[in-house]
């Protein structure tokens, strides 16, 4: 979605608007190939009003051109408020200043990873929405993500993610 100038233009609007409504902005980089296409295009995007990065290790460490996951993880920290980046099976960490949480990856049988990314964003959001600390926060996302990989499509079933949130 963000290959279009117009579309461009239309992700840096909303995030200015939400920055003078006094809202915080998030944004998932989803996909390795688009920060390579567009990778000036979300620098400024970023700088200019995302408070909450999502990415996984390709996808951070092509938006700042380094190898190394750890230092791409400490250069998204110095433009976001938290940076929450996953990992795969190896889990996730969230970046918040010099603060660093690790997050296990929850055990489960992978069928399919089409939307883990997507599943991961949404139980982070759903529960720092609602005040939770970012431990519990990436905890749920976690176990959101697993959710998804564990059967077959993007979307696990809605009862399936009720039983998540407490």
């Amino acid at each position: 979605m963000f290959d279009p100038p117009a579309a461009q233009a239309a992700f840096a609007e909303a995030a200015k608007m939400a920055r003078a409504a006094g809202r915080l902005t998030a944004l998932s980089l989803s996909d390795p190939f688009c920060v390579d296409r567009h990778r000036d295009g979300f620098r400024r995007l970023i700088a200019g009003g995302i408070d909450i990065l999502f990415a996984n290790e390709a996808e951070i460490c092509s938006l700042y051109q380094m190898d190394d996951f750890t230092a791409a993880a400490q250069a998204a920290a110095g433009d976001v408020r938290l940076a929450v980046l996953t990992k795969s099976e190896k889990g996730s960490v969230i970046v918040q200043g010099l603060s660093v949480t690790g997050i296990r990856a929850v055990a489960t049988e992978v069928v399919d990873t089409t939307g883990a990314g997507d599943a991961y964003a949404a139980g982070f959001m759903t529960a720092y929405a609602q005040g939770k600390t970012v431990k519990e926060a990436g905890q749920l996302g976690a176990k959101a993500a697993a959710l998804a990989i564990s059967q077959i499509g993007a979307r696990p079933p809605a009862q399936a993610l009720r039983g998540l949130v407490t």
